[in-house]
C-alpha cells in the first residue's frame, strides 16, 4: 500500500530544476533539468564519471546543490528532505550491511526505521534469500549482499525506488529477479529511478532514458525516441531465390537504402513498420522468399552515438565527491 501524500504532488514524481554541484574546483553536475513522470521507470545513464551518483546524493539530500532545486512529489528535497525519505526506498552504489546482523534482522530493522508491517521472511523470500535468513549478513556472497540491500529497499512499499547500480554482483537469475521486482514495482504503482551503465537492463525495463556526459545532460527520450532522433535504422536482411533487384524496394515509405550484402539483400529501415512493407514487396514480387532476419539497434548504439553526438569523451574516475556509505535501503533522516 502507497504511503498517503506527505507533500503536494501532481503528474511529476521528481523535478530537477538548474542543478550545478561543485566540489572544490570540479564541476561534478551542471544545469541538469529534467523531470520523473509519477509511476514511470527513469533510467539515467552515463559513463564512469559522468554524475550519476553525484545526482542521487543531490536528490536525496546526502550533499547540497551550489545551484539548483530538486522537488520529490512536491517537496523540496533539502527543506523537506525528512518527509521525502518517507517515502522512498534506496539500493545505493554505496550501501553497507552490518556483518554481525542476520538477513532478518536487517530487514527487520529496515521495518522498525520506515514503521512498516512488512514480513522479514515475506521479504527475503521474494529478492531469493530466505533460505539464508538466519546467516550472518557477513558470510553473504557479493550477489546475497546486494539481493538482501534490494529487500530493505522494498521495504514499505515505497512510492518512490531510487536503484544506483541494481545489478552490481547479482547472476543472471538474480538480474532476471530485478527485472521482475522492477515491473511489479511500477505496476504497482510506484516511481523507479535507475541509475546504471548496464545499457541491457535499462532497455530491458526502463520508460524513458537520460543520457547524462561529464555531468551535462545531453538527451532525455524514449528508447524508440532516440533511435528516431538519431537516424538509427533497422537492418532487414532478406534470404531469397532468386535475390530481388533494388527497384523492388524504391519509393517504400520508410526505406532508405537496399544492397546485396554476402549473398543476402539488406534493406535499411528508417521506422518500425517499413520491414514490413518491404517483406510486402518481396512477397508480391516474383522472387521467392526464403527466410528474413531484422537487427534494430541496440541502446549500446543509440548510448554511444549521443556521447559521439556531444563531442566529449567521457571521463574516467568517480564523480568528484567523497561517497559516503549508507545503511542499505534505509535513508538516513537528517544527514
Amino acid at each position: 500500500m502507497l504511503f498517503s501524500a506527505i507533500c503536494v504532488s501532481m503528474d511529476e514524481a521528481i523535478s530537477v530544476r538548474s542543478i550545478r554541484k561543485e566540489y572544490s574546483n570540479t564541476v561534478a553536475v551542471d544545469d541538469l533539468n529534467f523531470t520523473v513522470r509519477d509511476g514511470e521507470i527513469f533510467g539515467f545513464l552515463g559513463p564512469n564519471g559522468a554524475g550519476k551518483s553525484t545526482t542521487i546524493d543531490v536528490m536525496l539530500n546526502y550533499t547540497t546543490p551550489t545551484a539548483g532545486e530538486i522537488t520529490i512529489f512536491g517537496c523540496d528535497a533539502v527543506a523537506e528532505s525528512q518527509a521525502i525519505r518517507r517515502r522512498v526506498g534506496v539500493l545505493s552504489d554505496g550501501y553497507a550491511l552490518y556483518d554481525r546482523l542476520t538477513g532478518r534482522e536487517h530487514i527487520e530493522m529496515a521495518i522498525e526505521l520506515k514503521d512498516a508491517d512488512d514480513d522479514p521472511i515475506s521479504v527475503l523470500q521474494r529478492v531469493g534469500v530466505g533460505d539464508a535468513a538466519d546467516r550472518l549478513a557477513g558470510n553473504y556472497s557479493k550477489g546475497m549482499s546486494q539481493r538482501l540491500a534490494l529487500g530493505m529497499a522494498l521495504v514499505g512499499s515505497p512510492d518512490l525506488l531510487v536503484f544506483d547500480e541494481p545489478a552490481t554482483g547479482l547472476d543472471p537469475n538474480g538480474v532476471r529477479k530485478l527485472r521482475d521486482i522492477v515491473r511489479e514495482e511500477s505496476e504497482r504503482g510506484a516511481t523507479v529511478f535507475f541509475s546504471s551503465h548496464n545499457l541491457d537492463q535499462v532497455e530491458a525495463v526502463c520508460d524513458r532514458v537520460a543520457i547524462l556526459n561529464q555531468g551535462r545532460l545531453i538527451t532525455v527520450d524514449t528508447v524508440d525516441g532516440l533511435r528516431e532522433r538519431l537516424g538509427a535504422v533497422t537492418k532487414l536482411r532478406i534470404d531469397a531465390v532468386p535475390l530481388p533487384d533494388a527497384s523492388l524496394f524504391t519509393g517504400i515509405d520508410g526505406v532508405e537504402a537496399a544492397a546485396v550484402e554476402d549473398g543476402q539483400f539488406v534493406v535499411d529501415c528508417t521506422d518500425g513498420t517499413a520491414k514490413f512493407r518491404a517483406l510486402s514487396a518481396v512477397h508480391d514480387s516474383d522472387v521467392t522468399l526464403v527466410d528474413f532476419e531484422t537487427k534494430t539497434a541496440s541502446l549500446e548504439d543509440l548510448f554511444a552515438a549521443s556521447i559521439d553526438a556531444d563531442g566529449v569523451d567521457p571521463r574516467e574516475g568517480d564523480d568528484g565527491g567523497l561517497k559516503q556509505a549508507t545503511v542499505a535501503g534505509v535513508p538516513e533522516v537528517s544527514r
